[in-house]
């Protein structure tokens, strides 16, 4: 069951969320929690009912582990941090790693059939965040059922974000979360409804014009610089609204329910620089990393040297963790370099005196360069291998020339023969026919660079976590764009609900869902 489909909107979520009101209404919290339990885990089934005990016995084995742990044993801890990875490993890269075993040594090795289980990577780094803050005293409460909910509330079961045991259980014992509150359900469902426009208009749209060509170069075949460049900027703004748009459901879901859990996006591609985008990208699982990956193999304490290692060692792995394949561990590669090339280059500005990127055309370089060196790596992340990459990266560098449409070729009249003399030429595209393509790619960069994001726009009711870190919350948009309960709003909700629900017929599965 997908967030974008016909069967959660209309009848999965009305029926969760009016029996959770409903029970909890009578005073019997403990039987709300339970139905809400009971709902996310027929949620998470319905994918595939032998999903189901891969995450039942994860959650069994964590939280009789976690009672262990509570001890104090470091030892425990560790087995428990191992068997988790065991678990992501033989899922997720058994695969992958007899396939290269076999590539390297030469000898036939027949790698095993294993179906990924949805979710896998998301909850086991929460069952390993949960151990853990355990271990260092920070969790008290192990009450199996709040456990169950803890890992399965579904707003944020399959993609996100990844919130810590201190952050959302204590939530669910607040009295006023099993009250329904109509304010809170119009806000969560208008977040939820600006997130689905987002992925099954805009995404979805996009992914038009970036699948072919990252199938041609699959496939060999020779792009132009302009189809490269289509292909490249679509699946980057794609992946964008998608995830985004998930991440802004998942928030708008939970605050339905009187939840809020973390926030996961912050107009990433505004970032001037590389360790920005990461501040705003992916927040909870650049959080994750940082808290139980960078700061435990030394972080920044170790010199400078020592620190570049463990930034490149947090995102190969990072990388790795999206997929078992090259291309996302050379997709983290990249940004590994990315992010020491900005930390040497800060340090340097700092030795120098050089104050900070200031004025327009200061800010303007760096986040198009920033902009540019995210979209160069999605490339990696997009391709089916890293020869199709270098195929895609290599026309979007001209090196197969620079070409126009040939249904131009009457348009240009009289400067037809200056541009050959150029090196321009004319030729049929397959994947490129001009104007199409450049106004939706040109409209969603202005949305991304120009616009405030729908979380600043529910600015009135702060329907989520601040993870920014302390006294830091977004900016305030205007005040036209400051959602709160009107008619004005409340048509836009109706017309983002209608094109939302309008395009569900041709909807498709979330990026994310493949890792």
């Amino acid at each position: 069951m997908l967030f974008n489909s016909y069967s959660f909107i209309l009848l999965f979520l009305p029926i969760a969320a009016a029996g959770f009101f409903l029970i909890g209404r009578s005073g019997r919290h403990t039987w709300a929690i339970a139905w809400l339990v009971f709902a996310s885990l027929l949620f998470y089934g319905l994918w595939n009912p032998i999903f189901l005990s891969v995450i039942f016995a994860s959650i069994l084995f964590n939280y009789g582990w976690g009672m262990l742990v509570d001890r104090g044993s470091k030892s425990l801890l560790a087995f428990g941090i191992a068997a988790n990875l065991g678990l992501l490993g033989y899922f997720k890269y058994a695969g992958f790693f007899i396939e290269n075993l076999a590539a390297m040594t030469g000898i036939a090795l027949a790698p095993p059939t294993v179906i990924l289980p949805l979710a896998v990577s998301f909850y086991t780094f929460q069952q390993i965040a949960y151990l853990v803050d355990v271990y260092h005293g920070k969790i008290r409460d192990h009450n199996f059922l709040n456990y169950c909910l803890f890992v399965t509330f579904f707003p944020r079961l399959m993609q996100g974000p990844i919130v810590y045991h201190n952050e959302i259980m204590p939530q669910f014992t607040q009295k006023d979360i099993f009250r329904f509150n109509p304010r809170m359900v119009a806000a969560g469902l208008t977040i939820f409804f600006f997130g689905l426009f987002k992925k099954v208009v805009i995404a979805d749209g996009l992914g038009v014009y970036a699948t072919p060509v990252f199938e041609a170069a699959r496939h060999m075949y020779t792009l132009s610089f302009l189809e490269a460049w289509e292909g490249a900027l679509a699946y980057t703004l794609q992946i964008y609204f998608d995830f985004s748009g998930y991440s802004d459901m998942a928030i708008g879901l939970a605050y339905c329910f009187g939840i809020r859990i973390p926030l996961n996006f912050n107009s990433p591609y505004k970032s001037l620089n590389v360790i920005d985008f990461w501040r705003r990208w992916h927040m909870s699982l650049s959080r994750f990393l940082r808290d139980y990956l960078y700061i435990p193999l030394g972080g920044n304490r170790k010199g400078e040297a020592r620190r570049f290692t463990n930034l490149m060692i947090t995102m190969l792995l990072g990388g790795l963790w999206h997929g078992a394949a090259w291309t996302f561990v050379l997709w983290g590669g990249l940004h590994g370099v990315f992010l020491v090339i900005n930390h040497g280059w800060v340090k340097i500005k700092r030795r120098l005196g050089l104050q900070a990127t200031a004025g327009w055309f200061g800010r303007l370089i760096a986040g198009t360069l920033t902009f540019l060196s995210v979209t160069v790596a999605w490339v990696f992340f997009r391709a089916d291998s890293a020869s199709s990459a270098r195929r895609v990266l290599g026309s979007m560098a001209g090196l197969n020339g620079f070409a126009l449409p040939e249904k131009y070729l009457e348009k240009f009249g009289p400067l037809t023969a200056q541009l050959k003399l150029w090196g321009v030429d004319f030729q049929a595209m397959h994947y490129f026919e001009g104007s199409n393509e450049v106004i939706y790619i040109a409209l969603a960069l202005m949305i991304v660079w120009l616009a405030p994001n729908v979380q600043q726009m529910m600015d009135l009711c702060a329907p989520y976590l601040n993870i920014l870190g302390k006294e830091k919350k977004l900016p305030s948009p205007p005040a036209w764009l400051t959602w709160r309960p009107s008619l004005r709003w409340a048509i836009v909700l109706i017309l983002c609900m209608l094109a939302s629900v309008l395009s569900l017929s041709r909807a498709s599965e979330f990026l994310y869902f493949q890792f």
